[in-house]
């Protein structure tokens, strides 16, 4: 049995991750789900992880190759795995031991230095444990931490398998 090639599993692997940016604009601008500041890095976890592959499918690289992309894929699903796994640990915490809301992205951008959003976005705060919504028993940042797993598992195949240009 032939293997599919690298190129065509990175080429759907960009696509499913430009669908679960879809998804999470849909849910945004259409049903109106607020981001909170762990959603934020969610995502540029997923756009981090699409753009290393679709680099990989256009630059089809040999096994090596293959290999140095899917390690830059599985950095890419570190951050993501993090953030989804602090939202969750946050939804758990009581209401009182929760870190106070943020202002605004935009305020926050125009106010404070980059390090200082960027650090203030990764604690999350009491927006982030607030779960608006679900899909079969899932709340976002359960589902997203699943979405993750499986691009971890998707760049650890790609590691360890034989080379299929």
């Amino acid at each position: 049995m032939q293997l599919p090639s690298s190129r065509l599993l990175f080429s759907l692997a960009f696509l499913g991750c430009a669908g679960i940016i879809a998804v999470a604009l849909y849910l945004e601008h259409v049903v109106g789900l607020v981001p909170c500041p762990l959603c934020y890095v969610q995502r540029v976890a997923v756009i981090l992880f699409a753009v290393v592959c679709l680099l990989a499918a256009l630059h089809n690289p040999a096994r090596l190759g293959q290999r140095i992309y899917a390690a830059l894929s599985t950095l890419a699903v570190g951050l993501g795995i993090a953030a989804a796994g602090r939202q969750i640990w946050l939804q758990g915490l009581p209401e009182d031991e929760l870190p106070a809301c943020l202002p605004s992205l935009d305020y926050m951008l125009e106010a404070f230095p980059l390090q200082d959003v960027i650090s203030k976005m990764l604690h999350g705060t009491a927006d982030c444990a607030e779960v608006t919504w679900t899909l079969l028993g899932l709340n976002l940042a359960e589902i997203s931490l699943l979405g993750f797993i499986a691009m971890l598992i998707f760049s650890l195949f790609i590691m360890l398998r034989k080379t299929v240009r």
